[in-house]
Parts: structure tokens; C-alpha cells; sequence
């Protein structure tokens, strides 16, 4: 069935998946009970990657790898292959929307920003079971918080701690809750608590994203060189060769 399968792609070394619809993807494995960790690529995530072999690592050994960032569509247009760009956000909102009677968790973010977002969805879709936790937490507070999840084995868990730590603490923890769909969804909580705005729909469908929250937040600069570093590296990347053995 469609819904079953993924397309596997490569771009840098670092493996994506593409599917036409993956919040139906994803449904059905919730269907299933089998847990999805999943992992939102961009340019900046992709040339942390360089550099970070743990991020290399954890983004090599996810579930299901969506092309979050207007580069990796870019890059994979200018190969022939037309990919749709995913956002992190939207395919947790799709999540949410649809999914009935399910129990969700939000962590992360500043004091009472995940709390607003989780009052926001819950206003929604009454028919969802929402917590929430923000992410300055003590070492006793995390042992609690682990229990908790462990307790309520929520059916899609959002971890908003920015990239990698987010994509660290997921990889650390989703064996608390094995069944569970797991998104790192960076700061899409301070968006849903009406903290910050996201992109008008133009800048968003033209892949424009990224200059608009540069106007936002134009200390960001130094972040946004990873899209021209990202082009330069991902078209001059040549896999490895496998070292011949003695």
C-alpha cells in the first residue's frame, strides 16, 4: 500500500525519506503501535552534521527523515527529483488534527510556553489528552518527567529544545514510551503560545521561510550561512570510499 512504503533518498551522505502524505504514513504506524522517531533536516541541521558525529549518527539510525528546510528541496529540484518541503510544525499540527482520542505530551521551551501552546491545541481538539513541561528543568524534575511519560505513554510526544539537543534527548529517551511518535519540533511552541509569528503563506510556499524570520530576528545571520555553505557542500559531495581491508 502506499501509506507502507518511503522513498529513500541521500543528500550529503545523510539519509531523507519522502512520501506524498507522511501524516498518513505515520497514523498507520501509530495503527500498528510502532514508535517513529522523527527528524526535520534542514541546511543548518545538515552542516551541523559536518562537524557533530553524534548528530550524524542519530540522524543516520532515525525512523523517518522529512525535508523540513527549503535547501534540501532545492538541492534534490536541481537533481530532477521534485520533492515537497515538509515543515516540522506543520506535520505535527497535521498530527494533532487528526489523530482522535490520544494522549500528547509537549516539552520544552521557556517557562509557560509549551503550557500556552498545549492550552491553544487543547481548545482545538478537546477530544486530545495534552501536557505539558518546559525544558529548564533540575535533575530531579527530569526523573520526574521521565516517569510521568513513562506513566502516560503518550501517543506523540513534541520536544521543542532546539537542534541537536532536542534530537539528542529523544534518542536518550523514546524507550521510555517504545510505541510513541517522537518529533523534534524546535521553537514551533513559542508559534502555537502566539509568542512569535511564523512566514505569511507566500514566503512559506516559495521557500522564502528562512529570509522572513531573518527580517524577525536578524541576529540569525551568522545561522543563516549555513544555506550557501549547505549548496556549496551538498553539490560537491562525494561518498567515501570504503577502505579496502589488509
Amino acid at each position: 500500500m502506499l501509506a507502507d512504503r518511503l522513498e529513500p533518498l541521500s543528500v550529503m551522505g545523510l539519509p531523507l525519506h519522502w512520501h506524498p502524505d507522511y501524516p498518513a504514513w505515520l497514523i498507520a504506524k501509530r495503527q500498528q503501535h510502532q514508535g517513529v522517531h522523527i527528524i526535520t533536516l534542514n541546511a543548518e541541521m545538515a552542516m551541523q552534521a559536518e562537524g557533530n558525529s553524534r548528530l550524524r549518527q542519530t540522524i543516520q539510525t532515525a525512523d523517518l527523515i522529512i525535508p523540513d528546510g527549503a535547501g534540501v528541496v532545492l538541492y534534490f529540484r536541481a537533481q530532477g527529483k521534485r520533492i515537497q518541503r515538509c515543515p516540522g510544525i506543520e506535520l505535527a499540527a497535521s498530527l494533532l488534527t487528526q489523530l482522535q482520542n490520544e494522549t500528547v505530551f509537549f516539552y520544552g521551551g521557556a517557562p509557560g510556553i509549551a503550557a500556552e501552546a498545549a492550552r491553544h491545541w487543547q481548545q482545538q481538539r478537546p477530544r486530545l489528552s495534552i501536557y505539558s513541561q518546559h525544558g529548564y528543568l533540575s535533575d530531579d524534575e527530569q526523573q520526574a518527567l521521565q516517569q510521568q511519560l513513562q506513566e502516560l505513554q503518550p501517543g506523540i510526544i513534541l520536544v521543542g529544545l532546539g537542534v541537536p539537543r532536542q534530537e539528542f534527548w529523544i534518542t536518550d529517551h523514546r524507550h521510555l514510551c517504545p510505541q510513541t511518535i517522537w518529533i523534534g519540533v524546535g521553537g514551533s511552541f513559542d508559534i502555537w503560545a502566539g509568542r512569535k509569528a511564523r512566514a505569511p503563506q507566500w514566503f512559506c510556499n516559495h521557500n522564502l521561510e528562512w529570509l522572513y524570520r531573518l527580517y524577525q530576528e536578524p541576529w540569525r545571520w551568522r545561522r543563516m550561512l549555513a544555506l550557501p555553505q549547505f549548496a556549496w557542500r551538498a553539490f560537491t559531495y562525494r561518498k567515501p570510499r570504503p577502505q579496502l581491508s589488509r
